[in-house]
């Protein structure tokens, strides 16, 4: 399996508290190429939950890179330290096999979905907030999109590094994402395309929801 790893490339896109295990666990599993995008600094309060980083000051993305040469110095790593916006993500997505957006806002998460989508390239999202986290696969023309689940109302909720999260439900949510990534890349098990996976940490409960395509959705409708 890591012969077929080694040629695959995988952008990263936020290395925080989720991209962390994310990019770790990918990188140790032998991916051949990894684009990092983040634009910020890692400060203290990042550290309790962001397991890749150690350096309080350094671009999340350099921080980033370190830590994963030193776990696996065969691998590439592409870093970008800026702010996504649909023109620079349409320049890095063309070959690329999968991307993972580990980001912590709805403006972002539209971004990034749209982009897939317009270019058929998978999506592996997460998210978490206080005691919940989620995972979702979305497979352009085979699944509903990240659009189909939320609207723009939703542009202005909260992120964890407003309300918080429980450190540990990151490392979850962020290492079920990581899986699903593995999966969709040598097409292997059942991936959670059409579905959301739910994780409630104070419960500790899972739920595992279908998700319905919009027929209206402004992104991967026939109708639009």
């Amino acid at each position: 399996m890591k012969d077929q790893f080694a040629l695959k490339k995988v952008l990263i896109v936020g290395l925080g508290g989720l991209g962390s295990p994310v990019a770790m666990y990918l990188a140790t599993a032998g991916i051949g190429h990894l684009v990092l995008i983040d634009f910020d600094q890692v400060n203290l309060s990042n550290l309790q939950r962001q397991i890749i980083h150690s350096t309080v000051g350094q671009y999340k993305v350099n921080s980033a890179q370190n830590k994963l040469q030193k776990l696996n110095p065969n691998i590439q790593i592409t870093i970008y330290n800026q702010h996504i916006d649909e023109l620079f993500l349409q320049t890095l997505i063309a070959e690329v096999d999968v991307v993972v957006d580990c980001s912590d806002n709805f403006t972002t998460r539209f971004i990034i979905n749209s982009v897939c989508v317009h270019n058929d390239i998978p999506l592996v999202s997460g998210a978490a907030l206080r005691w919940s986290g989620q995972v979702a696969v979305f497979l352009p023309k085979h699944s509903p999109c990240y659009r189909c689940l939320y609207d723009d109302s939703e542009e202005q909720m909260e992120t964890c590094s407003e309300s918080g999260v429980i450190a540990p439900l990151v490392g979850v949510i962020g290492s079920v994402q990581a899986i699903e990534v593995i999966k969709v890349l040598v097409n292997i098990g059942k991936s959670l395309s059409g579905k959301l996976l739910l994780f409630d940490a104070y419960k500790n409960n899972w739920r595992c929801v279908k998700l319905p395509k919009d027929p209206d959705c402004p992104v991967c409708s026939s109708n639009r």
